[in-house]
């Protein structure tokens, strides 16, 4: 346990940070899997929404970002 007080306000800090990225992967992951099951132009709007949202807050490259949109848009 942090024991200075900096210390202590990062440790609060980073498990925030950590609840909004894994709330927006799982977001993400899931656009993608509805995604694959029923391939609509409708989630696809969503699913390119989920990808841009996690690249801003990195966490994804851009690269996979494209990567993924392209196999996304292939399925359409």
């Amino acid at each position: 346990m942090p024991i200075l007080k900096n210390a202590k306000k990062a440790l609060r800090v980073s498990i925030r940070k950590a609840e909004v990225n894994r709330r927006v992967k799982s977001q993400t992951k899931t656009a993608v899997d509805k995604m694959k099951k029923e391939p609509t132009a409708l989630n696809l709007s969503g699913v390119f929404s989920a990808i841009d949202t996690a690249v801003k807050g990195k966490m994804f490259h851009r690269n996979k970002a494209a990567r993924l949109k392209s196999q996304m848009s292939k399925l359409v």
